[in-house]
């Protein structure tokens, strides 16, 4: 539930885009969350940043502050594992949801097909839901079965400016997920999950263009995009490290625009001993 601390600046005036952006981030409607109304045409013109501070959470949802170990190759077996791998994976797709409103809110002053841009990731983000929901409820399970862990809302927003937003979720935790659905595509199918197999390669295909988005502004925003100019834009403690899998999906992310040398970095860096 929001407070009054949770939301900086005015509340959007109804009607507009910027409304139907914060409304979906509040909202404490699970059937919001999963079918939002069809989005306005109008940002308001010089508005004022709006920035929310955490989302709206239905009573279904129980938080909790630390996620569960992610199941292995072998206990994906069991469907109820598999059903909760899931609910997993459809928090994360809410998170980004919200957060890409909240930037659309936050950032006011970027370009128009910026914001516009991330309401239609949102939009697939919320594609993404249904499809995790729907195999969940093929396993007997729904969303709330299990707690969530907004991982996201903690780290994403200390991002700075549309720079530090794509360079966190989009060439971060977005890229990130280019080499998680690959792998767990591959997981879902050993074990003879091919509905789950088809999700995976359904949502890793279409992170393609949102990691795409994420490149092209970042390069347009900071000129050009080279390992260490992307690392030095993270905000602190986050590092490289969380936005990686293993093995690297390396022909997604070429083919969403990062360079190979971007990649050698990526996947040869490592922290420093102290840290």
């Amino acid at each position: 539930m929001l407070t009054s601390t949770s939301v900086s600046a005015t509340i959007p005036q109804a009607g507009s885009l910027d409304r139907w952006a914060f409304d979906y981030i509040t909202s404490t409607s699970l059937a919001h969350k999963f079918s939002p109304r069809k989005p306005g045409d109008e940002w308001i013109k010089e508005a004022q940043p709006c920035v929310v501070q955490e989302p709206g959470r239905p009573a279904e949802l129980t938080l909790v502050n630390r996620a569960e170990k992610t199941p292995g190759p072998d206990a994906m077996r069991d469907p109820a594992r598999r059903a909760r791998l899931l609910h997993t994976f459809l928090h994360h797709e809410l998170q980004a949801a919200e957060l890409m409103c909240r930037a659309a809110l936050a950032f006011p002053e970027a370009p128009p097909a910026f914001r516009r841009g991330l309401i239609g990731i949102c939009l697939d983000e919320v594609r993404h839901m249904n499809l995790y929901a729907e195999h969940m409820a093929d396993l007997g399970f729904a969303f709330g079965d299990f707690p969530v862990n907004d991982w996201f809302w903690q780290r994403v927003p200390s991002a700075q400016g549309p720079l530090g937003f794509v360079a966190v979720m989009g060439l971060g935790f977005e890229g990130a997920n280019l080499d998680h659905t690959q792998r767990f595509a591959e997981r879902f199918m050993r074990v003879e999950d091919r509905k789950g197999a088809r999700i995976q390669e359904i949502v890793g295909e279409e992170e393609v263009p949102h990691v795409a988005f994420a490149t092209h502004w970042f390069k347009k925003l900071q000129g050009s995009l080279d390992f260490e100019t992307w690392r030095a834009v993270l905000p602190q403690p986050l590092s490289p490290i969380l936005m990686r899998g293993n093995p690297l999906h390396h022909a997604a992310r070429l083919r969403a625009g990062m360079p190979q040398d971007f990649l050698n970095d990526l996947q040869a860096w490592q922290p420093a001993p102290s840290s």
